[in-house]
């Protein structure tokens, strides 16, 4: 894996944290210069960690740890999407903690996201993010120290927008710097540690979101029933995919489905035009909408979206529905 690289390369691994809709994968896809991880304006969008390489000059190997949103909350799901939070900061060289510049009380929210980590926190910068929502000037050095007396660990703090890019380049200045010589852990050109299937199922949520807008609350999941790739790479269509949304009630179903399927196919060609674009090809993608009563408490469908259990995990049921 690590052979034939410039002697002279540099690698680092960053967790991206923040609580939720702080702007974490908008940040990531911005670097990357593609949508990869997806962005709803649903809070706790993102359910599971996992890696985003790209590379600065052909040399500087960043990978980013994209993370859910951290908040307090006593539901199994929540608690396993804590519990990915907080193992993406594991093993990473630097936290990259952002807030919600436009919150009244920056502070106040990075206490709340701090004393989620119960002081396991290393080395970290902070991000003062969303400052295109900002009128006049702030005094950042003022808000970092402050920021600074509810978390010690803090080295530097960068102002930005992850929407619009002002002033991104500074942290990819500092991160440049910041990289320890090493060799690259995604030398063939992959950008992250899942594979296609995860993020068909992510891309196919994140239309699900924004087709139904408010219609339908947060209990909706995707998983995969089929996911056969063409073996002649010149082959017309690329891959025959189906995929099942998972809704908590019938009533739900209805709404996904949509007057004569209307919704579901609406869902399904949007999420259809993300695949191939991120597939460089032509796919088939079939959808089914299927109710399973409280699936957000199930093991066995939660260990299967990739939400393991947690320290602090409830008695769940195993029973597949």
């Amino acid at each position: 894996m690590f052979h034939n690289q410039h002697p002279h390369n540099k690698s680092i691994m960053m967790s991206v944290l923040g609580k939720p809709n702080a702007g974490k994968s908008t940040l990531i896809n911005y670097l990357l210069g593609f949508d990869l991880s997806i962005v709803s304006h649903k809070p706790q969008t993102t359910r599971n960690s996992f890696h985003c390489a790209f590379t600065v000059d052909d040399r500087t190997e960043i990978v980013l740890v994209d993370s859910p949103g951290v908040h307090k909350s006593s539901q199994e799901l929540n608690l396993r999407m804590i519990g990915q939070a907080q193992a993406a900061s594991e093993g990473a060289d630097l936290n990259l903690i952002m807030i919600d510049a436009s919150e009244p009380n920056c502070v106040q929210s990075l206490k709340e996201l701090v004393k989620c980590f119960e002081g396991e926190l290393g080395r970290s910068w902070l991000i003062f993010n969303k400052t295109d929502r900002l009128d006049g000037q702030n005094n950042w050095e003022e808000l970092f120290e402050q920021c600074r007396a509810v978390a010690p660990f803090l080295e530097k703090s960068f102002a930005l927008s992850a929407k619009t890019g002002e002033s991104v380049h500074e942290l990819i200045g500092a991160i440049c710097d910041a990289a320890p010589e090493g060799p690259h852990l995604y030398p063939a050109g992959d950008v992250s540690n899942k594979n296609m299937r995860f993020f068909v199922t992510e891309y196919i949520r994140e239309q699900a979101f924004r087709v139904l807008e408010e219609e339908l609350p947060y209990e909706l999941a995707v998983t995969i029933d089929e996911f056969t790739e063409s073996k002649k790479p010149d082959a017309p269509i690329l891959a025959k995919i189906s995929a099942t949304i998972l809704v908590n009630r019938p009533s739900q179903r209805a709404i996904v489905v949509g007057r004569k399927g209307s919704v579901i196919k609406e869902i399904g060609m949007k999420a259809r035009k993300k695949i191939e674009a991120l597939m460089g090809g032509q796919v088939h993608l079939n959808l089914h909408v299927k109710v399973s009563s409280k699936w957000f408490k199930n093991n066995f469908i939660l260990e299967e979206l990739g939400l393991p259990r947690v320290r602090n995990s409830h008695r769940v049921w195993r029973k597949q529905l």
